[in-house]
């Protein structure tokens, strides 16, 4: 896409998100922090990656094996 466009409209596309970036409201990591710890371990409980996947529900188990003779 950018190839097509010269300079000066790729400036002014960075312009514009410049723009939209500056007025985007800031939140310190601090005051965030602790939403996002006490989201992730209440989450936990049901995350696949940290308790696993039963062997029925499981869709990427080998259904059968190769044998080489």
């Amino acid at each position: 896409m950018a190839r097509d466009m010269s300079d000066k409209d790729i400036l002014k596309m960075e312009l514009e998100q410049l723009k939209l970036e500056v007025n985007t409201p800031r939140t310190a990591v601090s005051a965030t922090a602790p939403e996002i710890i006490a989201f992730v371990e209440a989450k936990s409980a049901e995350d696949p990656l940290i308790k696993g996947v039963p062997e029925d529900k499981n869709p990427f188990k080998e259904k059968g094996g190769c044998i080489i003779t």
